[in-house]
């Protein structure tokens, strides 16, 4: 036999009193008499009463869900991310529902359409790197609907953004090269129409004119996150006339591919190449030399979020706010030459 669902009407007429004041004295309000507040929450906990979120949710006009939408939920920088959205949005008694947008502009746009449709309270998203234009964005904040970038954001569209310091960290990476006597520094960037890339790109410039080193367009090669290019660009780099003697790779991953084909070919790293990664995956300390890279707090990038998110949410009044968790050059093998 079913259990009988114990309600706030079940109680008030058990105890001969109105449902107002059972719901009242179970949102611990203060305008009732505290002998009747006691006799409510003892009798609520007698009988095993618990809410109906749902009801509850539903006058509130809210869901307490949250929708996140990621390029790859392999990637594990995107599953870092979303593990420190995860934790945040629990400790605020929140869901998360999870999208991925297999860095295609049009999956995203169908992610958002299905999250809306899902009534969810808000969005936090990392654009992919097809997406070059924020309609579908600028549709949800003149909806009211909450929206939080992360890492990859929109400059043009208002909502609150988590980033990184990619100017300052890449400049940092470009001159721990040079400082290691390299000079002729290629540089891997991402899409160029989208943020982090550019802020990464602009400070790897900026290094080598700090330093007065020749910019050559031809050290510098624009490729997708997730890209399958590895192995023709890294040929191309290699066969140029004056080879470049560091390599400041996209990720981590890419780095780790390039170093395998310098050294089939031959190459010593870093005597002949440094090469200098980013994201700081667990693997670069067993890579063979171990990989020099930027450590990328993709779990605080997450908590930082959904944090915001959470505050959007519960204070529709607030305004966008722009957060910088900061990276930082972790120093291996790969680049030590001296």
């Amino acid at each position: 036999m079913q259990k009988k669902v114990i309600t706030i009407k079940d109680i008030a007429r058990m105890l001969g009193i109105s449902k107002s004041t059972v719901s009242r004295a179970l949102a611990g309000r203060t305008d009732i008499h505290p002998e009747t507040k006691k006799k409510v929450i003892e009798l609520a906990a007698q009988l095993q009463y618990e809410p109906n979120t749902l009801a509850i949710n539903l006058k509130q006009q809210r869901t307490n869900t949250i929708g996140v939408i990621v390029p790859e939920t392999i990637n594990r920088f995107f599953a870092r991310a979303v593990g420190g959205i995860q934790k945040q949005a629990e400790m605020a008694g929140m869901n998360v529902m999870i999208c991925q947008s297999n860095e295609s502009y049009i999956s995203e746009k169908k992610n958002i359409q299905s999250l809306v449709s899902s009534r969810v309270d808000g969005i936090i998203v990392s654009i992919s790197t097809e997406t070059d234009r924020s309609d579908h964005f600028t549709a949800l904040t003149e909806k009211g609907i909450p929206l939080v970038f992360f890492d990859r954001v929109f400059e043009d569209v208002e909502a609150s953004q988590v980033v990184t310091n990619n100017y300052e960290v890449a400049m940092e990476g470009t001159e721990h090269l040079i400082g290691q006597g390299c000079q002729r520094i290629a540089f891997v960037a991402g899409p160029e129409h989208l943020q982090n890339s550019r802020g990464r790109l602009s400070g790897y410039l900026d290094a080598l004119r700090k330093h007065n080193l020749q910019i050559k367009d031809s050290y510098i090669v624009h490729a997708y996150y997730g890209s399958d290019k590895v192995e023709e660009y890294t040929r191309y780099l290699l066969n140029l006339p004056q080879r470049p003697d560091a390599i400041f790779a996209i990720n981590d991953y890419a780095a780790i591919e390039m170093m395998h084909m310098m050294k089939k070919t031959g190459l010593r790293i870093p005597h002949d190449v440094a090469v200098l990664g980013f994201n700081n995956e667990n693997l670069c300390r067993f890579t063979e030399p171990s990989l020099s890279s930027i450590d990328h707090p993709a779990h605080d990038i997450g908590v930082s979020a959904a944090e915001i998110l959470i505050n959007h949410i519960r204070h529709q009044d607030m305004k966008p706010e722009k957060r910088v968790v900061k990276s930082k050059l972790v120093i291996r093998e790969s680049t030590q030459i001296k």
